[in-house]
């Protein structure tokens, strides 16, 4: 199979959250662990694809638990599936006590990218080639993530002529 392996997409991010980075409660923003979520798969876009890339879709955002001030938060993706010219990522959030080495899963994500080509249009990309047990478990539910989000997509544009017409 010709394709590039998805460890070669693979990208983290480490940074400590800060008072700035928290609502009141002291934990981070969910709007910052998006933008985190988001640099992240993209990176991982860019890095199998070599081409420039826009966020497609972004669903399946789970939080799981907070990431508290002084603690680090730890984002880490890999392209999972390829398509004609769109890429799925998934991206895990790990909250790490820094003083005691404790991590814990704290969110999760799968992105679609679509990659472009220097005038702006889809660009076909290379296939993905998984190699480990859990690159292969995100490969092989992949195809049914896929139809799950386009018959959400074809449902939100639906949505949206029904609010227009109704108007």
């Amino acid at each position: 199979m010709q394709g590039k392996r998805a460890s070669e997409s693979k990208t983290i991010l480490t940074d400590l959250v800060m008072p700035p980075d928290t609502n009141y409660h002291g934990t981070m923003f969910g709007g910052n662990v998006m933008a985190y979520i988001d640099k992240v798969a993209s990176i991982a876009a860019m890095r199998h694809s070599r081409q420039a890339v826009v966020t497609a879709s972004s669903d399946s955002l789970d939080f799981i638990s907070p990431i508290r001030t002084g603690e680090a938060i730890c984002v880490e993706g890999f392209v999972t599936y390829t398509r004609t010219t769109s890429m799925e990522v998934f991206v895990k959030v790990e909250a790490e006590n820094l003083r005691t080495g404790e991590r814990r899963l704290a969110g999760s994500a799968y992105l679609t990218f679509v990659a472009l080509d220097k005038e702006g249009k889809p660009s076909p990309v290379i296939q993905v080639i998984p190699e480990t047990n859990q690159e292969k478990w995100h490969f092989d539910n992949a195809e049914e993530r896929f139809i799950s989000r386009k018959k959400r997509r074809e449902q939100s544009i639906e949505r949206v002529k029904l609010e227009k017409a109704n108007e």
